[in-house]
C-alpha cells in the first residue's frame, strides 16, 4: 500500500471519528446546566417572547430531532437529504447554525476568529521548535555537563509552570515596568493600515508602510507566543533529548565513531533524523494542549480568537457556538494526527506504509 492509498484510508477512517466528535459535543453541550434563553432574557421573560426565541433558534424541537438536523447541517455530503432547521442559512458549505448570543451564523464567527488563533498557534509552535530542537540536541551531546543541567532545569520549569502565570509575569515586566511590548490584542499581518491602499504597490511608501506594519505585528506576537509556546518548548526539549540519547547509544553510532567519524557529522547525518520521529509525534498530539492553552492565552492578552469565542459560548450557554468551535478544533486535531503519521515516511526512510504494516 503506497502513501497515497494510506492517506485516503486514514481520511476515510476520520469520518466516523468526526461523527463521534459531533455526537459527543452535541449531547454534552445540551447537557450544560442552565438555559440560553434565560441568559438572554433574564430569569422571568415574557412567555410570548420566550416562545419566539426558542422557535427562532430551534430550541422548541425535541433533542433527537435537533441532533439529526445538526448532523445533516455539518455533514452535507453524506446526509444532504436531511432537512435542516428553518432558521439556518448556509453560507460557508458546512453550517453550524446561528449563534444565540451573537445572532449571526457560527460559521461567520469562526471565519473571523480562526485566523487569529492559527497565527498565534503557528508562531508558538515555531518558537517552540526553533528553541527546543537545538536545546535538546546540545543537551544530549553534552550529557551530564552544565549545559545539560541548565536545559533540563529550563524544561522542567516550562512544563510545571501554568501558561497564564507566565503571561501575567511577561505583561508585568515587559508591558508595565519596561513599556517595551504591548500587552493586549493581536495585529494581523495582512490587515494593512488605510494609507497602504492609497500608496502604489510599487512605491517606496507602500513597502515602508508594510515593513512598519510587520514590526507592529511582531511586537504584538512576542508575549503571547512565549506564553503559549513555553509549555510546548519544554515538552519538545525533553523528548528531543531522550530521542537523541537513544540514537547516540545505537550500534551504528558506535561503529561510526570507531571509523573516526566526527561527532558533529554523527549528530547531523546519522542521529538527528531518526530522533525526530518522537518529536513529530509530540508536536501532533500537543495540538490539543495548544488549543487549551490558547483559551487562557487569549484571555490573558485580550485576543479575540477561537479561545475567547468558545469561552464566551460556554459562559452564555450558546449551544451552536460551543458545538461549532469544538467541531473545528476536533477537525484540526484529526488532520494534525494524519499529517503526523504521513510525515514519518519523509523523515525516516525505514518507515513504510506497505501491505505488511502493523
Amino acid at each position: 500500500m503506497g502513501l497515497l492509498r494510506y492517506t485516503v484510508r486514514r481520511l476515510l477512517q476520520a469520518i466516523p471519528v468526526m461523527i463521534g466528535i459531533v455526537t459527543i459535543t452535541f449531547f454534552l453541550s445540551n447537557a450544560v446546566p442552565g438555559d440560553p434563553v434565560d441568559v438572554m432574557l433574564g430569569p422571568s421573560p415574557a412567555q410570548r417572547q420566550e416562545a419566539a426565541i426558542r422557535a427562532k433558534f430551534g430550541l422548541d424541537k425535541p433533542l433527537w430531532l435537533r441532533y439529526i438536523n445538526y448532523l445533516g447541517d455539518v455533514s452535507p455530503i453524506w446526509l444532504s437529504t436531511v432537512d435542516s432547521f428553518p432558521y439556518v442559512a448556509p453560507e460557508y458549505g458546512i453550517d453550524f447554525g446561528r449563534s444565540i448570543n451573537y445572532g449571526t451564523p457560527v460559521s461567520r464567527k469562526i471565519k473571523e476568529r480562526l485566523p487569529v488563533t492559527l497565527l498565534l498557534m503557528g508562531s508558538a509552535f515555531t518558537f517552540a521548535l526553533v528553541t527546543a530542537v537545538p536545546l535538546g540536541v546540545i543537551s544530549a551531546h553534552r550529557r551530564n555537563q552544565p549545559t545539560d543541567h541548565v536545559s533540563r532545569i529550563v524544561a522542567l520549569i516550562g512544563v510545571s509552570t501554568p501558561s497564564f502565570w507566565i503571561g501575567l509575569q511577561l505583561i508585568i515586566i515587559f508591558a508595565f515596568e519596561l513599556s517595551l511590548l504591548p500587552s493586549n490584542s493581536l495585529v494581523m499581518p495582512w490587515n494593512l493600515p488605510p494609507p497602504a491602499a492609497e500608496a502604489g504597490l510599487l512605491s517606496v511608501e507602500f513597502w515602508g508602510i508594510v515593513a512598519a506594519h510587520q514590526v507592529t505585528v511582531v511586537k504584538h506576537l512576542i508575549l503571547p507566543t512565549i506564553t503559549l509556546g513555553t509549555l510546548q518548548m519544554a515538552a519538545i526539549t525533553r523528548i528531543e533529548r531522550s530521542a537523541m540519547l537513544e540514537q547516540l547509544s545505537q550500534e551504528y553510532v558506535r561503529l561510526a565513531r570507531a571509523y573516526g567519524v566526527s561527532d558533529s557529522k554523527i549528530l547531523r547525518k546519522h542521529a538527528f533524523r531518526p530522533a525526530q520521529l518522537p518529536v513529530i509525534t509530540i508536536v501532533g498530539l500537543n495540538l490539543t494542549t495548544a488549543f487549551g492553552g490558547a483559551v487562557l492565552t487569549e484571555t490573558v492578552f485580550e485576543i479575540n480568537g477561537m479561545g475567547r469565542l468558545i469561552l464566551q459560548g460556554v459562559l452564555t450557554i450558546d449551544y451552536p457556538l460551543i458545538m461549532g468551535t469544538t467541531v473545528v478544533f476536533g477537525v484540526m486535531f484529526v488532520i494534525g494526527v494524519i499529517l503526523t503519521d504521513i510525515s514519518y515516511a519523509y523523515i525516516d526512510p525505514r518507515v513504510s506504509y506497505g501491505d505488511q504494516e502493523a
